[in-house]
């Protein structure tokens, strides 16, 4: 079983950069999908980026492209969200999440995903 731990998050001023990383542990990730979920107060979660960890095919959420970049780090076993041009809307729970696909599938449901860290606030003050 893949265990998963975020680190990085905090207080950054909106227009600034912050970056999350996600720490896994248990299994190798060669078959898994890594990818990066939001909550925010009173909302519900919310795809954010994805990455496929055996080529490092990635994929965004709309609201998010030309701003976050996911990338991975094989000898780390770790997966990050840099996000630039911070937003006050993008203050939220960041939260990683690891879905197992053998065959390379990917999603952006959060159901889909087999495991979840523990998440990490990231909040963009005006």
């Amino acid at each position: 079983q893949v265990h998963l731990v975020e680190s990085g998050g905090g207080l950054v001023q909106a227009g600034g950069s912050m970056r999350v990383s996600c720490a896994a542990s248990g299994r190798t990730l060669s078959s898994y999908n890594m990818g990066w979920f939001r909550q925010a107060p009173g909302k519900e979660r919310e795809f954010v980026a994805l990455i496929r960890w055996r080529d490092g095919y990635s994929y965004y959420a709309d609201f998010v492209k030309g701003r976050f970049t996911i990338s991975r780090d094989n000898a780390k076993n770790t997966a990050y969200l840099q996000m630039n041009s911070l937003k006050v809307e993008d203050t939220a729970v960041y939260y990683c999440a690891a879905d197992e696909s053998p065959k390379g599938r990917i999603t952006a449901r959060a159901h889909e995903y087999d495991v979840w860290g523990q998440g990490t606030q990231v909040t963009v003050a005006s």
